[in-house]
């Protein structure tokens, strides 16, 4: 399934994935480092959600309490909290 997510205290704005059978699948990222963004997409993809949340949640980036990666973590916990309903 489809999903889009609005970040927070981010330079990304919006996170666009795809998660099924619990894999993450087409990470892009809206605004941010594109680079950066697009080799985490390349990274991630196939991986476990649970795996990439237990990585990238609580990354932080410079003097902020967030990041893009951390941003993705939460994206995916909601996705998966969707998904159990």
């Amino acid at each position: 399934m489809q999903y889009t997510y609005r970040t927070s205290g981010t330079c990304s704005r919006v996170i666009n994935f795809d998660v099924t059978d619990g894999k993450v699948h087409d990470v892009s990222f809206i605004g941010g480092c594109d680079g950066n963004l697009k080799a985490i997409g390349k990274l991630v993809e196939g991986h476990d959600a649970t795996e990439v949340i237990e990585l990238l949640k609580g990354n932080t980036c410079g003097y902020k309490n967030t990041s893009c990666g951390d941003q993705l973590a939460l994206a995916l916990e909601a996705a998966l909290a969707q998904q159990a309903q």
